[in-house]
């Protein structure tokens, strides 16, 4: 009867393995099963790290008992040489992101890294060698450092939704404005009333998960309303930015783009790092780069004894002299020096861009 408990044994070693939907049956009894539910789909995907390495256990335990009332987040390992370990979590939105990060803050006290959001993209291969190696053409990218090579892929595909908003007609010109900068495709106008419109655009998915909501109340004042729902894929030009410190590729910064947009990307996030980054005693080239080609740059200048202080005067070679073994010994430690990017730099450029 309804409201009765009760409890049963089953082989199950985790309670993960108990999904809800599942059709349960006595031993040796087998029923048909029930058709169930299906499992949600993440559509953003974030990497979450401990802030401090010791903690990571209790952050294990901490996700693990969180996911026992909200299946609908997947969990994969990862692992990064300057965040150390970590996981790959999916979520089936911003807000759902948003909620379980506050969570994990406040009901466990746990302090954690949480980088940009991303959605899943997918490609479909046009070669036969990886083809072979996935298993199947068309595969989901959810990290960038999964992505294959544009001569390997026939086309990308990106996630879209169809997002309805609705506006006090004062303020149109200005979302129309916002929506174009995001690529967005209109598909209707409609005055509701003589004072309200409504617009529905096809919206890239990555160009509304992280700032766009908060950018429309802003022009907005507040009035104007924002709802989505998904609308499948679609081709698109995309590509791997890769972050170059002196030439090295700094893996957890990569990130995949559209090629309209990578130049402004790359440069606001060499910008970052400039900033985020000490000094050393060498200089330090930050560079984001499509493939070979390089997009965005800012030098890190190096630190600099003044060598000439004990000259007083005298001849200008001497001055000359003093300078160029010093441009020489600084051309050679940016050689043969690594640069050491300290774990609060990673995390206040991959902590999400609400500063920008």
């Amino acid at each position: 009867y309804a409201g009765q408990v009760g409890y049963l044994i089953a082989g199950m070693k985790e309670v993960t393995e108990a999904q809800i939907g599942d059709t349960l049956f006595l031993y040796k009894q087998p029923v048909e099963p029930l058709p169930g539910f299906k499992s949600a789909k993440p559509m953003v995907f974030a990497g979450m790290y401990p802030v401090d390495q010791t903690e990571y256990n209790n952050l294990k335990s901490a996700l693990e008992r969180l996911m026992l009332n909200d299946s609908s987040v997947t969990v994969h390992r990862d692992s990064s040489l300057a965040l150390g370990a970590g996981w790959r979590l999916g979520f089936l939105g911003l807000l759902h992101m948003e909620v379980f990060n506050q969570r994990l803050e406040q009901e466990y006290n746990m302090s954690v890294i949480l980088t940009a959001p991303t959605v899943p993209y997918k490609a479909i291969l046009s070669s036969a060698k990886l083809i072979k190696e996935y298993g199947k053409q068309e595969i989901t990218i959810i990290n960038p450092a999964q992505f294959p090579d544009k001569l390997s892929v026939s086309e990308y595909l990106e996630p879209t939704v169809l997002g309805t908003i609705v506006t006090p007609h004062e303020y149109i010109g200005k979302i129309i404005t916002l929506c174009q900068d995001c690529r967005a495709i209109q598909k209707d106008m409609l005055y509701i009333d003589e004072h309200r419109v409504m617009l529905k655009y096809l919206f890239p998915l990555n160009e509304i998960v992280v700032d766009f909501y908060d950018t429309l109340k802003s022009l907005s004042s507040g009035y104007a309303s924002f709802d989505y729902e998904d609308a499948g894929y679609q081709a698109a030009d995309l590509t791997k930015m890769d972050i170059l410190l002196n030439g090295n590729p700094v893996e957890e910064l990569a990130m995949i783009i559209h090629s309209d947009k990578a130049y402004a990307a790359g440069k606001f996030l060499c910008e970052r790092l400039k900033d985020a980054i000490p000094r050393q005693l060498f200089e330090i080239a930050i560079q984001a780069a499509i493939g070979k080609k390089i997009i965005a740059r800012e030098t890190l200048k190096a630190y600099r004894k003044n060598v000439v202080a004990k000259c007083y005067g005298g001849d200008i070679s001497r001055r000359m002299k003093l300078l160029k073994r010093q441009a020489e010994g600084k051309k050679l430690m940016r050689k043969i020096g690594n640069v050491e990017v300290p774990r609060d730099a990673f995390i206040r450029v991959l902590r999400r861009q609400t500063d920008k």
